[in-house]
């Protein structure tokens, strides 16, 4: 096999891409009824009734408000993450004294992929943050909250940089963190478990893509089910500052459990469940064939 770190990184980050945006066309409606339910609770009594009002209020398009943001975040995102993941495998054999070729163990695997998650969340949290506030525009709007504007995606940069500079796209990098950290310890975690459940002997790299799509959907389900009450501080954080808040996580943290209860923190998860299967189902199996051919090219070349 040929080792060269370049071209394996190139590999990685444009199979990532590939990945990125097969999660966004698969899931971007379920992931706006998320960011509209965490934001506004009180406005929506579950998802059917989220749905049929974001029907009624914007139309059809409602649902993709942020797509452009969203796959450029996505992008952005699994690029650099499994970019990066790979050369946290490396890390990890070393800090282990494995081989450079040595199989990983799941639980290595997890551990690189949290390592790796860290620098994604840097290119992730400004595209995040115009995403958020896209989708929860009319909300903002009709509460008061904001003034009346452009819903463009030039629009909310604009005013990004005009109230609070650069360094404005990085509200919520801290709860961003500790939201992609730990979650995906448990995304890649639940990941690879599941592709050694279904290999149960093979090669993981010889699994077909419904094996492939239903372990990406166990990784997307332990990754929500341990991070969510922090994704929802963390789009409150992105979407109120807006209109001027300036709240930090324990701050926002206790001021939702306080006024609102324990339950708040859970707002739109159902959505997201839904959604976990389908999108990251998608960007596994996106990311591996893509990787997969690439790899096979380079190899022949």
């Amino acid at each position: 096999m040929k080792s060269n770190p370049a071209i394996q990184a190139a590999i990685d980050l444009t199979a990532g891409a590939a990945g990125g945006t097969a999660c966004v066309l698969t899931g971007q409606p379920f992931d706006t009824m998320k960011v509209k339910m965490q934001t506004f609770p009180d406005l929506y009594r579950g998802l059917t009734d989220c749905c049929l009002k974001t029907y009624s209020q914007v139309g059809f398009r409602g649902f993709y408000k942020g797509t452009s943001p969203a796959l450029i975040a996505n992008i952005a995102e699994n690029s650099v993450l499994f970019m990066c993941y790979g050369f946290c495998q490396q890390v990890v054999r070393k800090v282990a004294g494995l081989d450079k070729q040595a199989k990983l163990s799941d639980l290595q695997n997890a551990a690189a992929g949290s390592f790796a998650s860290a620098f994604a969340a840097l290119v992730l949290c400004p595209t995040e943050l115009v995403k958020c506030r896209l989708q929860t525009m009319y909300e903002m709007e009709t509460s008061g909250k904001i003034a009346k504007s452009q819903k463009t995606v030039w629009s909310v940069i604009k005013s990004i940089l005009r109230k609070d500079g650069p360094l404005g796209f990085y509200h919520g990098l801290s709860s961003t963190l500790l939201r992609e950290v730990p979650g995906y310890f448990f995304f890649f975690g639940g990941y690879e478990l599941s592709r050694s459940f279904f290999a149960s002997g093979r090669s993981k790299d010889e699994l077909g893509p419904v094996p492939l799509m239903l372990s990406g959907g166990v990784g997307g389900i332990c990754l929500w089910l341990a991070v969510y009450p922090v994704d929802c501080i963390k789009s409150r954080i992105q979407v109120l500052s807006m209109s001027g808040k300036q709240a930090g996580f324990i701050r926002t943290f206790i001021n939702v459990v306080k006024n609102e209860g324990i339950t708040a923190l859970y707002s739109g998860l159902k959505p997201t469940m839904i959604r976990a299967f389908p999108a990251n189902g998608a960007l596994f199996l996106a990311y591996e064939y893509s990787r997969k051919l690439m790899m096979n090219q380079w190899e022949a070349y």
